[in-house]
This record gives C-alpha cells, structure tokens and sequence, in this order.
C-alpha cells in the first residue's frame, strides 16, 4: 500500500498505530521525536506523515511548516489533542493535508489515511529523493536547485531509476522499459546512456546516485 512515517512521542500510541496500519499493509517506520525525520524522507520513498503536535523537542506543526519551506511536500496528517477550532484552523496553515484529534477512532484513522495515500499517488507533481527534485508537469529534474538538462532518452531513464530507488535494474529491465526494445539492443547501448547520465547529474562522481552491480546492472539509491 505505502510507506507511512509515524511521528509520535507517546510509545503505546505508536505501536498501535504501527500495529493498525501494518495490518493494511503499510510499511510503518516510527519515530519518538523528530531527530531523524529529515534523514529518513532523504532515504526511505514516505508516502504519508503521520505527525504528533506536542512532541519533546519541537511544536510538531512547526517542524512540518520547516519541512515544506525546504522542499518536503509528502501529504501530512496531524494526530493530536490539541483540539480547539484555533488549532485545527493552525494546523491546516502549517502545511495539514489532513487532522486527527484524539482519541481517535482506529477505523476512521485506516480510512483516512487509506484515502489520503490514494489521492496523493494520483496528484504527485513534485518528488524527492536525496537533492534530487522531479517535477512531473514540466518532466525536470533539479539537484541543489538547478535544472538538469537532459535528453529525451536520458530523462526516461533517470525517472526509471527515480521510480525503482533501491531496486536493482538489469540491462534487459532498462532496454525494455525504456528503449521499450528487448534483444534487438546491445546491454553496451545502456552501460553508454548511463555514463552519459551520471556525467550530468554526478559529473565529480562523489554522489554515487547510480551503482553498477557486476554481472546483474544498475540501482539508484
């Protein structure tokens, strides 16, 4: 189903919650705080926050708020007991894609978020992964900020790579995918695409975006 991030500082809500939507088949990584938040949206694919407001080290609206200024655009639902008409009202202005108070009925918790996942997926125009931005509508790509120029070719390929982060892609995977082609191109038509690819968006190579794995292909973590 999705990746759901749960931000939550009271250790019983969170393995219920984890418990809950596990059993909807959501991957449910959580957290008490908001320490390694920004670490774990760089590295893991969230589809959904699900974010405590009166959390041990910051308001959680406010660290949402901070995430959006930076760039974090996954779709947020706060899970709180602050309750009041003021601050649902804040909470929506702090970047809410949705608002939970407690307690909270467990049903309509699945149902919402169940809900949230699926209009997101339908409405993503904007992803990120590491300092790689992907804008759908206009089909670019940006690292710290700057557009990327790319080819036709190498754009179906970056955003193939995009889509299978941390999945290991073979040469026959790629030319069918993206050359739409299978046999009739040679796996040196892909290993020369991707060098090209890799000179545009690591040409120090330092960044290590795209890895070749001997004798199998590529994955882009």
């Amino acid at each position: 189903m999705g990746t759901i991030l749960v931000v939550e500082d009271e250790e019983d809500i969170l393995e219920l919650i984890e418990y809950t939507l596990s059993k909807d088949n959501h991957e449910v990584i959580g957290c008490l705080d908001t320490v390694n938040v920004i670490k774990l949206l760089d590295e893991e694919n969230i589809d959904l926050i699900l974010m405590d407001r009166n959390l041990p080290n910051t308001e959680g609206s406010v660290f949402i708020q901070s995430l959006r200024a930076m760039g974090y655009t996954q779709p947020v639902i706060y899970l709180t007991a602050k309750d009041s008409d003021s601050d649902i009202l804040e909470g929506f202005e702090r970047g809410a894609d949705d608002y939970i108070t407690k307690p909270f009925n467990l049903d309509v918790l699945r149902a919402r978020v169940k809900a949230l996942i699926k209009r997101s997926s339908n409405d993503v125009d904007v992803m990120k992964i590491r300092d790689i931005v992907y804008q759908a509508s206009n089909k670019k790509f940006f690292i710290d900020d700057k557009e990327i120029p790319l080819t036709h070719l190498e754009h179906d390929l970056f955003l193939e790579f995009f889509n299978n982060r941390n999945i290991l892609l073979s040469r026959d995977t790629l030319l069918e995918n993206v050359w739409k082609e299978s046999g009739d191109l040679q796996s040196k038509t892909v290993n020369v695409a991707i060098k090209r690819l890799k000179e545009k968006i690591d040409p120090n190579g330092e960044k290590e975006y795209i890895k070749p794995v001997r004798g199998e292909g590529y994955i882009f973590s």
